[in-house]
C-alpha cells in the first residue's frame, strides 16, 4: 500500500512540474527561440512586454469606428419634403430646432426622438414613411492633434523664413474647429473675426485646439504664424455636454460652413474627422457650388483597419497627412487613396490659452495646404481642380512613384510671396 501511494506521488509531482514548464513556456518565454539563447531572462521579459503594448496599440487604433458616436436621442434631417413639419410630430418626433442656411440654400432641421427610440431605429422609420429623405445622426467629429514635447515654430518646420507681419494681406481664411483664444499674445491684435455655433444651453467647449491652429495659420512672427497678415475667419463647432464631454457636432459644423460661404474666404481649414454624414456631405457640396475651398486633417486613427475620416475622404476636400522632421509619416496618421498632400504636424510648438505646448496630429499639418491654397486664390479665381494640379506640381514625392495612400502627392512648401 506505501508503494502505492509513493508512485502516486512521483506522479503528481512529474504532472506539476509538466505543467509549471507549460505555464512559463505560454507566459514569460519570448516567441523568438534566438532572443531566449542570447539575452537571458531579463531580456525574455521585456521582449513580451514590448510585443504586448505594441499589439494594444494596435488593436486601440484600428477599433474606433466614428459611425457611432454621435448626439443620443435626436437626428438631423436636411431639406424635408413639403409637408413635414405637420405630420412629424404623429410619428412621435418633436422638431426642437428650424435652421435656415441660405447662403447654401439648406434647411436643418433638428428632432427630438420619440421615447425609446435609438438613432438607427429613428433612420429607418424616417427613410420608411419619407422616401428619398436626407437624414442622419448628429455626428460628433474630433479635433486631430495630440499633445507633445516642445521643439519647433510652423514656419521653421516648412523651411520658410521669419514672416512679416503684413505677409498675407488681403487674404481671407476660413478655419471651422473649436473655440480661439482672441486674447492670446499670439493672435492678440490680429486680423480674427470669431463666431461659435454651439448649442444653446451649452457651452463653446475648450479653446486649445482652435487657438493652437489659428495661430500656426495667422499667429503673430514671433509665433511661426504662416501669415499674420492674412485675415482669419474662425467658426466654432465644438460644445460641452451636460456630462462635461466636450463634442464637435455636424450642425455646428454645417452652421459653420453656411457662415464661410457668406464671408467669401478663400480657402476653409478643418482640423476636424468624424463620420461620412449625409447631411455634412450635402453641405460640403453646397460650399463648392459656392465657391468654397475645403481642405482637412487625414485623420490620426492609425494606419490600417480603419475607416477613412470625414470630411477629409471626400472628393471635394483635400486631405492633408502629418510629417515629421525627417520626413517621415506620422505614426498615428490614418492612410488611404483620399490623402492627397502632406506638410509637417509632428511636434510643432503651438499657442495654447496660457501659454504654449508642442503638439503632434494631421490637424497641425493641413493649415499649411490651406494657407497656401488660399494665397494662389487670392491672386485670382481658381477651380479647385487647377489648384490640386499646381499643389501636385510643387511637392516632393516621397513613398511610391506618383500619388500612394500614404503621403498623397508628397510634401508640399510652395511658400506664399509676402
Amino acid at each position: 500500500m506505501r508503494w502505492i501511494i509513493i508512485g502516486c506521488v512521483v506522479v503528481l509531482l512529474a504532472g506539476a512540474g509538466a505543467w509549471g514548464y507549460m505555464v512559463w513556456s505560454a507566459g514569460d518565454a519570448p516567441k523568438s527561440r534566438k532572443v531566449a539563447l542570447s539575452q537571458g531572462k531579463a531580456a525574455k521579459k521585456k521582449k513580451v512586454s514590448i510585443t504586448r503594448k505594441d499589439s494594444e496599440q494596435r488593436a486601440a487604433a484600428t477599433t474606433y469606428d466614428p459611425e457611432n458616436e454621435y448626439e443620443e436621442g435626436e437626428i438631423l434631417v436636411a431639406n424635408p419634403p413639403q409637408g413635414f413639419e405637420n405630420s412629424i410630430g404623429s410619428l412621435g418626433f418633436r422638431i426642437t430646432e428650424r435652421t435656415r442656411l441660405p447662403e447654401l440654400d439648406f434647411s436643418v432641421y433638428r428632432l427630438k426622438l420619440p421615447r425609446g427610440t435609438t438613432v438607427k431605429q429613428a433612420r429607418r422609420l424616417l427613410a420608411a414613411e419619407y422616401p428619398g429623405i436626407s437624414v442622419d445622426a448628429n455626428h460628433y467629429f474630433q479635433a486631430q492633434a495630440r499633445p507633445e514635447f516642445p521643439k519647433s515654430l510652423p514656419r521653421p518646420l516648412i523651411g520658410w523664413g521669419k514672416a512679416k507681419k503684413a505677409c498675407g494681406a488681403g487674404i481671407r481664411l476660413g478655419m471651422i474647429d473649436g473655440a480661439v483664444d482672441v486674447s492670446h499674445p499670439a493672435l492678440k491684435g490680429q486680423k480674427i473675426k470669431f463666431k461659435s455655433f454651439h448649442k444653446s444651453g451649452r457651452g463653446p467647449g475648450p479653446k486649445d485646439h482652435g487657438t493652437a491652429v489659428a495661430a500656426i495659420m495667422i499667429g503673430k512672427p514671433e509665433w511661426g504664424g504662416l501669415v499674420p497678415g492674412a485675415t482669419l475667419l474662425a467658426g466654432n463647432m465644438f460644445e460641452k455636454k451636460e456630462t462635461g464631454k466636450v463634442v464637435g457636432s455636424s450642425i455646428g459644423l454645417i452652421k459653420s460652413i453656411a457662415w464661410m460661404v457668406k464671408s467669401k474666404v478663400h480657402a476653409v481649414n478643418m482640423s476636424v474627422a468624424g463620420a461620412d454624414n449625409k447631411i455634412v456631405r450635402a453641405a460640403l457640396d453646397k460650399g463648392k457650388e459656392k465657391g468654397l475651398i475645403f481642405v482637412a486633417a487625414a485623420g490620426n486613427w492609425g494606419k490600417k483597419g480603419n475607416k477613412p475620416a470625414y470630411p477629409a475622404a471626400y472628393k471635394r476636400v483635400f486631405a492633408v497627412t502629418a510629417l515629421n522632421k525627417k520626413k517621415l509619416v506620422y505614426s498615428h496618421a490614418n492612410q488611404g487613396k483620399y490623402i492627397d498632400f502632406a506638410a509637417p504636424g509632428v511636434k510643432i510648438w503651438t499657442a495654447v490659452p496660457g501659454g504654449g505646448r508642442f503638439q503632434s496630429g494631421t490637424s497641425m499639418a493641413s493649415p499649411f495646404i490651406s494657407v497656401m491654397i488660399a494665397q494662389l486664390r487670392a491672386k485670382g479665381g481658381k477651380s479647385a481642380g487647377a489648384l490640386r494640379k499646381k499643389l501636385k506640381g510643387a511637392a516632393v514625392d516621397l513613398g511610391k512613384k506618383g500619388k500612394d495612400k500614404i503621403f498623397g502627392y508628397g510634401l508640399v512648401i510652395q511658400e506664399p510671396k509676402c
